[in-house]
C-alpha cells in the first residue's frame, strides 16, 4: 500500500528541530521512519485499544529497520496516567537490556504520548522516542513541542519535563477507528487556535465542521496541517512555556480543574477544554476585551462540535471555591494567584490575573449541578 505524505511541518528548535509528517498509510512504509538513527533496538509503548488496531503494523515496519522490537502495552484512559503505570515502560526497558540508542515510540493518543515521552526523558538521562499519535487531540496538541509528564492527584501534568522527540508521524488512516466522542474532543484543541492565532482558520473550521465530523481526509489533513503550524510557530519561540507558549492553555486552567475535580478519566480533556474554553471567553468578556456576541459565537461551534459548554458541579456546598482551589493548582499560577489565557482582541490572547469575586461570578454563570 503506498503511502501519501500530504504535509510536512517543521518545528525549529535549533539542534532539537524535527518534522511532523502527516498523511495516509504512513504506518506501513519504511520510509516514513527512513530519518531515525539506527540502533540495535525500538520500543512501541500503546495502550489496550491502539495496540490491537495498529501496534503489528507498526512493529512489521520497525523490524525492518531495527533488531529487537518491543511492545508494552499500557491500559486505556487518563486515570492510568500515574507513576505506576509509567514504571511498567521502565520495567520493560530494564528487563529488555535497552540501552541509550534504543527508541520509543508512542503509538497511541495523548496519555501514551506524554508517559512515552517522560520515560525517555527519563530513563538513562535521555534516550530518542518518536510521537505516532493515533488520536485527533493527539495530532494536532500534545505529540507536537514537548511536554511530557503524569497527573498527580492534586493537580493535572505536574510531574513532567520539556523533551522533544525526533519525529512526529500523524497518519489520518488511525483517526477512522476513533470514536465519536474521541473525534469531537480533538475538534476542541484545533478550535482552540482560531481565537488565539487565526480569525481565518476559526471562520473555515465553522465552514468545514461538518466534513471534519465526517472525517473528511483533506479537511482533517487541513485542520491537522494549520493547528500544527500555529504550535510550531508559538513553540519555535517560546519552547519551554516562560511567556508566550502559555497562550495554548486556552480554556485550561478551567478545564484542568474539571479533570481534577470530576476524577480523571470522567470527561474526556477535550471536553473539559471545550467547555472551559466557553468560561475563559465569558471571563473574556466580564473583564471587557470581547463582547458578547464572540461568546456566543464560540459557544455555538463547541457545541456544534460535540463538546459540552455547561460546566460540571464539583462541589454543591461552594462549587466556585473548589474550582478556584483547584486552579491555584496550575503550572501558570505564581504565588498562589491564578493566571488566566484570555481573549484580548482579534487573533490575540494573553496571560491575565482576575479578582477571585469576578471569577466566581463566571463559574456560577457556566456551570449547573450533574445529574
Amino acid at each position: 500500500m503506498t503511502s501519501t505524505l500530504l504535509h510536512a511541518v517543521p518545528i525549529a528548535l535549533g539542534d532539537r528541530s524535527y518534522s511532523i509528517a502527516i498523511g495516509t498509510h504512513l504506518l506501513d512504509q519504511t520510509d516514513t521512519f527512513a530519518s531515525l538513527p539506527k540502533g540495535s533496538s525500538a520500543l512501541i509503548v500503546s495502550n489496550t485499544t491502539v495496540a490491537s488496531l495498529y501496534a503489528q503494523r507498526l512493529h512489521d515496519v520497525l523490524a525492518q529497520k531495527y533488531e529487537r522490537v518491543h511492545l508494552v502495552t499500557l491500559p486505556d484512559g487518563e486515570g492510568f496516567k500515574t507513576w505506576q503505570t509509567l514504571n511498567q515502560i521502565f520495567d520493560v526497558l530494564l528487563e529488555q537490556g535497552c540501552d541509550r540508542k534504543t527508541i520509543l515510540f508512542a503509538l497511541g493518543g495523548g496519555v501514551v504520548g506524554d508517559m512515552t515521552g517522560f520515560a525517555a526523558a527519563s530513563y538513562m538521562r535521555g534516550v530518542p522516542f518518536v510521537q505516532v499519535p493515533t488520536t485527533l487531540l493527539a495530532q494536532v496538541d500534545s505529540s507536537v513541542g514537548g511536554k511530557t509528564g503524569i497527573n498527580h492527584p492534586l493537580g493535572k501534568n505536574m510531574v513532567g519535563a520539556f523533551y522533544q522527540p525526533l519525529l512526529v508521524v500523524c497518519d489520518l488512516d488511525t483517526l477512522k477507528t476513533l470514536p465519536p466522542r474521541e473525534l469531537s474532543a480533538g475538534l476542541a484543541e484545533v478550535i482552540k487556535y482560531g481565537p488565539i492565532a487565526d480569525l481565518e482558520f476559526l471562520d473555515w473550521i465553522e465552514a468545514n465542521l461538518d466534513q471534519l465530523l465526517a472525517r473528511d481526509v483533506q479537511a482533517l489533513a487541513h485542520a491537522v496541517q494549520r493547528s500544527c503550524e500555529i504550535k510550531a510557530w508559538v513553540v519555535g519561540q517560546d519552547e519551554r512555556e516562560s511567556g508566550l507558549r502559555a497562550i495554548l492553555n486556552f480554556g485550561h486552567t478551567f478545564g484542568h480543574a474539571m479533570e481534577a475535580g470530576l476524577g480523571y478519566g470522567e470527561w474526556l480533556h477535550g471536553e473539559a477544554v471545550g467547555c472551559g474554553m466557553v468560561m475563559a471567553a465569558e471571563l473574556s468578556y466580564r473583564l471587557g476585551l470581547v463582547d458578547q456576541s464572540f461568546v456566543q459565537r464560540l459557544k455555538n461551534l463547541i457545541r456544534k462540535a460535540g463538546l459540552p459548554t455547561v460546566g460540571p458541579v464539583l462541589d454543591n456546598q461552594d462549587n466556585a471555591g473548589r474550582y478556584l482551589a483547584l486552579m491555584r493548582v496550575d503550572k501558570k499560577a505564581e504565588g498562589g494567584e491564578i493566571r488566566f489565557v484570555v481573549i484580548d482582541g482579534p487573533a490575540r490572547a494573553a496571560v491575565r490575573t482576575a479578582p477571585d469575586a469576578l471569577v466566581r461570578e463566571v463559574i456560577d454563570a457556566c456551570c449547573i449541578p450533574v445529574q
